[in-house]
């Protein structure tokens, strides 16, 4: 009887410590996705957009720490966020289009998991996307960073997402960051070319009727072809045809198509009829002169034409702009410009002090050298006859090709 005592009192024993491990292992184990399941989802508590059509910083807040993963699409671009166990409610008012983002949509996909979508104008590069706590401790909130660049470097970015994930979703949080974009193939030398003006924005009038939108668009068409029978160039023109264009479409138009020199072709007016002649622009925060800067608030008005209401909302995103013109991209508008210069002297009139400076919106390209040109006035009648004239623009067109050969081969062999 005690051997049967002592061997039932050992079997308790195991029997309570099995047991106690069982609760443990369930604990452990059952317990949080219990809790998991019954957590509520993480309420999206506001959307913002602001930028252009270069760049755009979209915000999300969430009223609890979201862990978003992400990836690229295209047909259209597309950047898809989805985001675990969240609800997102948005006012379609926040999701209006704007800038680079063409549309935003959203909505629940499978295990209680929410997909928000944008969908750009065209390829880009996601710069940054990062969670961060609010400062007054009220929630979290996320920051994507996008900006328009190449078809190129989309689909570097769509091969490298392919290779480090194995599938089409992005890492989980401790890789947020965008990686830079592998380098690219070579590709011929690219132009693009952009007639000033166009549709409900006509641009500078003349004396006797001419229109500068069709100045413009008549000469890109004549330079382009002129350019393109060299045959070492992929070029294209913004516009062509009599289509009304933002300011910072045409700007991103140049990066999304890769160029590698970009040309705005412009005919002003202005009240002294005496002043003719062709002048070079390049872009500075600071204008050479008054003429210069009154030139550069005429053009960059150009969007209210359309009845666009021209908002200072993304101070923060404007600045990054002016601050990513670097030193190396300015040096060379620069020297294209003086190129420009001393070829235009040869064969058309210039202004005193031909080559100025003013902080033009359409030459902001951080990346992308920019020159503008204003082929005369046509506020004077002789500027205003030249302009119209095949002789004179086929001339012009020359000259222009001859610098843009001299500032290419320069960038082949510099290896840029």
């Amino acid at each position: 009887m005690g051997l049967r005592a002592t061997t039932n009192k050992r079997l308790g024993g195991w029997v309570g410590v099995a047991c106690c491990a069982l609760f443990v292992l369930f604990a452990s184990l059952i317990l949080p996705a219990i809790a998991h399941a019954g957590e509520a989802p993480l309420a999206a508590t506001g959307y913002k957009m602001a930028g252009d059509a270069t760049k755009m910083r979209i915000v999300v807040d969430f009223d609890r720490e979201p862990n978003p993963r992400w990836f690229l699409l295209r047909g259209p671009h597309r950047l898809v966020i989805d985001v675990p166990n969240a609800k997102l409610t948005f006012s379609a008012k926040d999701l209006k289009a704007r800038g680079l983002v063409k549309s935003v949509r959203y909505g629940q996909i499978e295990n209680g998991a929410s997909r928000l979508i944008l969908i750009s104008k065209g390829p880009f590069r996601v710069d940054k996307l990062d969670v961060l706590k609010n400062e007054d401790g009220s929630g979290y909130r996320m920051a994507v960073d996008i900006s328009a660049v190449s078809d190129r470097e989309f689909d570097a970015a769509l091969a490298d997402q392919a290779v480090t994930t194995s599938s089409t979703v992005s890492p989980d949080k401790r890789e947020r960051l965008a990686k830079p974009v592998p380098a690219v193939t070579s590709h011929k030398f690219t132009i693009v070319i952009d007639p000033g003006h166009g549709g409900v924005d006509g641009g500078a009038e003349g004396l006797n009727g001419t229109v500068e939108k069709n100045v413009t668009l008549a000469f890109a068409k004549e330079l382009r072809d002129k350019l393109s029978a060299e045959g070492k160039y992929d070029i294209s023109l913004t516009r062509e045809d009599d289509t009304f264009l933002r300011l910072d479409d045409r700007v991103r138009i140049a990066r999304q198509r890769g160029a590698n020199l970009f040309i705005s072709i412009h005919a002003d007016t202005i009240r002294l009829k005496g002043i003719r002649g062709a002048t070079v622009y390049t872009v500075s925060d600071k204008a050479s002169d008054p003429e210069a800067q009154a030139l550069a608030d005429r053009e960059n008005l150009s969007d209210q034409f359309a009845g666009m209401e021209i908002k200072e909302d993304s101070q923060e995103v404007t600045d990054i702009l002016i601050d990513l013109i670097r030193r190396e991209t300015h040096s060379f508008s620069m020297g294209f410009a003086q190129t420009l210069v001393g070829e235009l002297s040869t064969t058309v009139g210039l202004i005193n002090n031909p080559h100025r400076f003013a902080g033009f919106r359409v030459l902001k390209a951080p990346d992308v050298p920019s020159v503008l040109v204003e082929l005369g006035y046509l506020s004077n009648a002789k500027d205003e006859a030249q302009l119209t004239n095949p002789e004179w623009r086929g001339k012009a067109a020359e000259s222009i090709s001859k610098a843009v050969a001299t500032f290419a081969a320069s960038r082949v062999n510099a290896g840029g």
